[in-house]
């Protein structure tokens, strides 16, 4: 399935026009994401490729990111992907509440390619037994820094106020089974 970020009217972006998101789940458990961010590449700030780590606070850069909420009780995962190929993975009982490290969720897989115009990020992520509901609401977002330092915020949708990827109102998508 093909989503569209949208930019949070706050924080406007002079070098990416458009980021578009192929999602698919080709089996219950994996998820297969690949962020394509249209623009002057040339003028985000892009992290240098390094060895796959774990990492935290990756959203403070440039950063790809997939929250899924598979019960309604409220819980979700947080996931983060930056372009140096550094990944995070975080549980939460509700609304930004019960954070911990999701260290049952191994590395996933991640690969870039970029020309003048277009980025790519796409991930394989193996979710195991971890979220194993039928239907997944999707939260579906990136933070993009230019050269400028400046920082957009784009997402599925955007809550009232400021930017804000754990809102209810960011998980506006939906997956269904493989």
């Amino acid at each position: 399935m093909r989503y569209t970020l949208k930019c949070h009217r706050d924080s406007p972006c002079a070098a990416a026009t458009r980021i578009n998101l192929d999602v698919a789940r080709p089996r219950a458990s994996s998820l297969l994401l690949s962020y394509t961010v249209a623009g002057k590449i040339g003028d985000l700030l892009m992290p240098a490729v390094t060895a796959p780590a774990r990492i935290d606070e990756l959203w403070r850069h440039t950063c790809f990111e997939a929250f899924i909420r598979a019960t309604p009780d409220g819980g979700y995962y947080e996931f983060n992907f930056s372009p140096s190929t550094q990944w995070a993975a975080y549980r939460f009982d509700g609304y930004r509440s019960g954070m911990r490290v999701a260290a049952e969720i191994g590395p996933p897989q991640i690969e870039a390619a970029s020309s003048p115009e277009r980025y790519t990020l796409r991930v394989a992520l193996e979710l195991g037994e971890l979220v194993s509901a039928s239907r997944w609401r999707l939260g579906l977002s990136a933070v993009i820094e230019e050269t400028t330092g400046r920082k957009s915020y784009w997402a599925l949708a955007h809550s009232s106020g400021k930017p804000d990827f754990h809102h209810p109102d960011c998980f506006a998508g939906e997956l269904s089974p493989a």
